[in-house]
């Protein structure tokens, strides 16, 4: 790995060849920067409210019940990691450079793999510290729940507390659990019940510890490649089981931009017509599978205007919003890449800075 000093000369030799590498890793033409945004966030004129549907945080009095397992689990060895143990000022602090009004935190899965009774503590306590910060600031936070996943019966009257007592947004959760993939039917109560309360759920991937051994190597090839797959993986799951057709009302949000799946999304429409033995007869979708891609919702979390551009194309602006995946230094300035995006109309670019997401979550935008 370049140390900073070498990272910092190939970026002085890149921008005088025109190109600029920033810190969150994506690329961009000098030519195409745009002017930093602030609070408050206006366009067209009018102000508007910026919400991050994709940040994370965690709790270090969940973390206390895992003994020896907390600080590997809580505490990857990536860039912004300690950052997630929220100290409020500094999190407004940076939220305020960013130009976000609210962020809605989530905490990335890592009890799927512990008995019942231990994860049901860790989901406890965390769906109590969520609802505990977002009300110190109910106008900068929300938060997606926590749930024991592994025990559908018990995810399903977590999540019923979490939104009608705590005041939760609805509820984040893995790629997969245990091996066992969302559209199994053992899941179908939480389903239902995400969509009776009418609130979203938000998909972010763990990995697919299956590959490690291909993925191992130079690149941190089992988050580069193996997030985004999980993630294209268990949507494909949802469309093709017929679960989006069994909770037609359910609200999915996709981390990272939904994976692969919109970037090769066409292909879904052709295979049962190649090869029908791959497929199950006895399901029957109501629609073609690229078509639900226009009921699935999108993080803005991919990088470029092109390829907000490409997703736009393909399931349409009105699916994204916006996600920056902080305190990891993935997209620094969310914000801004969406006010570069040439090819958004000013009532896109609302929409997913905040006015969908505000709409999912049931907030004022």
């Amino acid at each position: 790995m370049q140390t900073r000093r070498n990272f910092l000369k190939s970026g002085a030799a890149a921008a005088a060849s025109g190109i600029v590498f920033c810190g969150c890793g994506s690329i961009h033409h000098a030519s195409a920067q745009q002017p930093r945004q602030t609070l408050p966030v206006s366009v067209s004129g009018k102000r508007i409210k910026t919400i991050d549907i994709h940040s994370h945080c965690q709790f270090r009095e969940a973390g206390a019940l895992l003994g020896a397992d907390a600080a590997r689990l809580q505490l990857p060895p990536v860039n912004g990691a300690s950052e997630a143990f929220i100290e409020i000022d500094k999190r407004l602090a940076v939220m305020d450079s960013q130009a976000i009004d609210m962020e809605v935190l989530s905490i990335n899965p890592f009890w799927y793999d512990r008995e019942r009774d231990l994860a049901g503590q860790i989901v406890k306590i965390q769906n109590e510290k969520l609802a505990e910060l977002c009300a110190s600031k109910p106008d900068r936070f929300a938060a997606f729940a926590s749930l024991t996943l592994q025990a559908p019966d018990l995810a399903v009257q977590e999540l019923e507390t979490a939104v009608r007592k705590q005041g939760l947004k609805g509820a984040a959760i893995g790629g997969v659990v245990n091996g066992v993939e969302f559209s199994d039917p053992k899941f179908h109560p939480v389903w239902a019940k995400a969509e009776e309360l009418g609130v979203p759920l938000f998909i972010h991937p763990q990995g697919i510890p299956e590959l490690n051994k291909r993925l191992s190597g130079n690149g941190w090839l089992g988050n580069t490649i193996a997030n985004p797959l999980e993630t294209t993986i268990a949507l494909s799951h949802l469309i093709f089981e017929g679960t989006l057709d069994r909770f037609p009302g359910l609200k999915v949000i996709a981390a990272h931009g939904g994976g692969y799946l919109a970037s090769y999304a066409d292909r879904s429409d052709h295979a049962c017509l190649v090869g029908p033995k791959g497929c199950n007869p006895d399901i029957k979708l109501k629609k073609a599978p690229t078509e639900y891609l226009k009921q699935i919702y999108f993080d803005s979390l991919i990088f470029t205007p092109e390829a907000i551009r490409h997703l736009v194309a393909q399931v349409g602006a009105s699916q994204i919003v916006l996600g920056s995946d902080y305190p990891y230094p993935w997209q620094m300035q969310p914000v801004d890449h969406i006010f570069a995006c040439t090819t958004l109309s000013d009532d896109e670019k609302v929409n997913i800075l905040g006015r969908t997401a505000a709409k999912l979550i049931g907030v004022t935008a």
